[in-house]
């Protein structure tokens, strides 16, 4: 962690810088053929893309593991509204699979156009699986024992 006043060097967005604080704080990870990075935490997936025009917005998506059905979409729904209603992170929406299966997934996207310190991705990783994993932990209580 920088101290006050400790100048931090913006550096643009790259896989690369993500691996690197990843690997600094010990987690597990790996990347797919397409060179996106991801990985579990807490038996959710967590992706780490890099996002616009020159791959200078970080988006941090987290698949909540628990699975649902075509009819608990309306609740779902309900759900996602309320949540985005109450916090900023993630934003948090249903998908319906072809298979029927249905998933709650939760975004954060930030605009790094001007550069990131290692710092600053450092805490927008660590936000963004934190929230992610809040989110999936709400989604899973919402599961019919």
């Amino acid at each position: 962690m920088p101290s006050d006043g400790e100048v931090q060097t913006l550096a643009p967005l790259t896989n690369e810088l993500i691996a690197q604080v990843l690997s600094a704080r010990e987690y597990n990870f790996g990347t797919d053929d397409d060179g996106d990075i991801g990985g579990m935490w807490d038996d959710n997936l967590i992706w780490f893309f890099r996002r616009g025009s020159q791959g200078e917005m970080l988006q941090v998506r987290t698949l909540a593991a628990t699975e649902f059905t075509v009819d608990d979409v309306p609740r779902l729904y309900a759900f996602c509204n309320e949540w985005n209603h109450d916090r900023l992170w993630p934003k948090a929406f249903v998908h319906v699979n072809d298979d029927g299966t249905v998933r709650v997934f939760g975004e954060v996207t930030t605009d790094l156009e001007r550069g990131v310190s290692h710092h600053q991705l450092d805490q927008l990783i660590g936000c963004g699986i934190s929230t992610g994993c809040q989110l999936a932990e709400a989604a899973a209580s919402l599961k019919a024992p």
